[in-house]
Parts: structure tokens; sequence; C-alpha cells
């Protein structure tokens, strides 16, 4: 077997174990760092949205030798005021202006086919009004909606409401940092960002659902024992999956930073950056929120139960060696010796000459002590015969 295997195995055994859901105000300390991080380019920078959002033009020149720029100095002689021009592989490169008319777009094209060599009819425009793009906008919010209200329903009925909650809470953990590393990088939000998003979305809420489903084999009817708390039989199962949600977060994240790879330093294909790299983010996020997020976040909730304080008591008073009278074994032996030496006073035999009683004499059992008398017997056998 190997080394992998075998530590699979002792995990899931409870042989080894590493506390996440007790040490959970690290995790929350970890993730709120990245949050505030996030917030801070989501609202300071703020997204860079494409085209498909926020509306305006797009000229695609192909086969071209001109540099960017070069490009971007025939756009401002044409009066256009920031232009971003990029390059797109190594003979494209890609101009997104704000809104122009036919008109002006038709003087820019002949422009720019003038100047760099390239036919008229090859250059591809694309003119999108601002209305369209606050549409998309306003589509994709109403997605990643009904998608939250979807997975709190499913999960609700599923397992139950608290654990739906934690659920949503990796979800938000996991779009937050998602959209807040876009704002910090300056990467354009694209329609394929949003399909990338919703997709790591689905990605973190399976491998949530996986690990909840052993945490409810773990604690069915853990109520009826005082064996192990909700918080420990919770670890307990994230311990038991640790090594699948690796072994499938390594598995998903290998080909998305293939692509990324590819798409990007190779080919440089926008439409495949903007994709893969919204999975890269969101499944690496999805796989550490599922670990240290979901998890830790519904036994806290469960341990709010009146049913799970008192089992988490009786857990507590088992392991200190506590009875039903709050007495600890120590307390008992204690009070044992008492009594055997109030006994023992009772009597007129010489307690000097007493040995004291140990832990050992306590628990064992009590055997009587002295001369062996036998019952008188009717006769000799001699006289029993004659008569």
């Amino acid at each position: 077997m190997s080394r992998l295997g075998t530590l699979a195995h002792r995990l899931y055994s409870g042989e080894v174990s590493y506390d996440f859901v007790g040490k959970r105000r690290r995790w929350y300390a970890i993730s709120g760092v990245f949050l505030v991080l996030a917030l801070v380019g989501l609202f300071g920078r703020g997204l860079n949205l494409g085209i498909e959002f926020k509306g305006g033009s797009e000229f695609t020149i192909p086969n071209t030798s001109a540099t960017v720029e070069q490009v971007r100095g025939i756009f401002e002689d044409q009066g256009v005021v920031d232009p971003i021009v990029t390059q797109v592989g190594e003979s494209t490169i890609r101009v997104q202006t704000p809104a122009l008319t036919p008109d002006e777009s038709a003087k820019i094209t002949a422009a720019v086919a003038k100047e760099t060599g390239v036919a008229q009819g090859d250059i591809g425009v694309t003119l999108v009004g601002p209305s369209w793009g606050s549409e998309i906008t306003k589509k994709a919010l109403q997605g990643l909606a009904v998608f939250l209200i979807l997975v709190v329903i499913f999960l609700s009925a599923y397992f139950e409401w608290r654990l739906a909650v934690a659920a949503v809470v990796a979800l938000l953990h996991d779009l937050l940092i998602t959209v807040g590393i876009y704002a910090l990088t300056g990467f354009e939000v694209t329609p394929a960002t949003v399909i990338g998003v919703l997709t790591i979305l689905g990605f973190s809420l399976y491998d949530t659902v996986v690990v909840f489903d052993k945490v409810r084999e773990n604690t069915r009817n853990i109520t009826s024992s005082n064996r192990m708390t909700y918080s420990e039989a919770a670890n307990l199962a994230l311990n038991q999956t640790l090594v699948r949600s690796i072994n499938t977060s390594v598995v998903a994240l290998l080909p998305v930073g293939a692509i990324l790879v590819v798409g990007v330093g190779l080919l440089g294909a926008g439409t495949l950056k903007d994709l893969s790299l919204a999975l890269f983010i969101g499944t690496a996020a999805g796989t550490y929120s599922s670990i240290f997020i979901a998890t830790p976040v519904a036994a806290q909730l469960q341990e709010q139960r009146p049913e799970m304080k008192a089992l988490a008591a009786r857990v507590a008073a088992r392991r200190a060696g506590t009875d039903a009278r709050g007495k600890t074994a120590a307390q008992r032996r204690k009070a044992g010796a008492a009594t055997a030496t109030a006994v023992v006073e009772e009597t007129d035999v010489d307690t000097s000459e007493l040995d004291h009683p140990t832990a050992a004499d306590l628990s064992a059992p009590v055997v009587a002590t002295g001369p062996r008398t036998q019952p008188r017997s009717g006769g000799s056998r001699s006289k029993r015969k004659k008569r």
C-alpha cells in the first residue's frame, strides 16, 4: 500500500487527525484577511468590466505588423479617448473604445486600414450599447440569486437549514475572493468570467455536500451516546474526506492551469484567459472553503442547539471521570477509604495492626476472613451407622 493510501486509511480510522474544526478561529482570521483585500480591490479599484457589461466598441485587427503603440496612436488621432489596446496572439490587435456611432466606427476603420495595410473588410467591429450591457449585468445577478436560493432549498431539504447556511457562507466566501482578485489584478470581466464563476460555485458546493454527507453519517443518533461531541464527529468526517477533496481539487486544477498557461502564454486567447482564471481561482478557493469554512461554521451553528450543549457536557463529564453525582474517581476512592476506616473503628479489633486500604483494595470484592467453622453433625459416622 502506498504512503498516500496508508495516510488516507489512518485519517479515515481516526488514528491520525488534525483539528480543523477546533482551530476554526485561525481559519476565519485567514479568510478575513483575504476578504478584506478583496473588498479593498472591489470598492477601491473596482472591476474592469468588458464592453459586454458597460457598452462600447471593439475593433479586431488581424494579420498586422503594427505595434500596440502605433495602433493606439491611430485611434487617438481619430479623437478616441483612452482606447484599450491589447495584443492577441502574434499578429492580432484588439482595441476597445467607448460607445461610437456607426459613422464614427466606419471612419476609424478606414483610417486603421490605411495606416496598417490591412483590408478594411478584414477588420472586425463590434458595437455594444450601454443598455444591452446593463441588461447582461442584470441577468447575471439574477442567475446568481436564483442559484443561491436553489442551493438553500436543496441543502435544507437534504440536510437541514444550519448546514445550508454554512454552505452558502462558503459559497459567498469563494465568490467574494474570486471577484476581489479580478478587481485587484485588473483582469477584464467578460461573459466568460461569469460562466467561470458559476462553474466554480457548483464545484465548491459539490465538495461541501460530500463532506456534509459524511458529517451526517457520523452524527446520526449522536445525542444517544456520550463518546464525542458534534464538533469532534464533524472533524472526524472532515479528516475522512480530506484526501478525497485534495485529489479532486488537484485533478480539477491541473487542466484548468494548462488552459490558463496555454491560452494566455502560447495562444493569447482572451476568452480562454477570462474563463480559466475564474475557474482556477474559484476552484482553489472552493477547496479551501469546503475544508476550513463550511464544516467549522456548520459545527459552530450545531453546537448552539440545547441537545448538543448537553451532549458536550456529558462528554466532558465522562472524560473527567465523574459519576452521576459529580464525584471524580479520586473522590470516590477517598470516600471509600473513609468508610472502611469508620467500620474498623466500630469493632473491638486493634486498628494498629490493620493495613490502610489502597485503591486496589477498595476496588476488589470483599471476602470474609477468620477461622473456618464446621456445622455440628449428628454424631460420629460409627454412631450414625448403629442408629
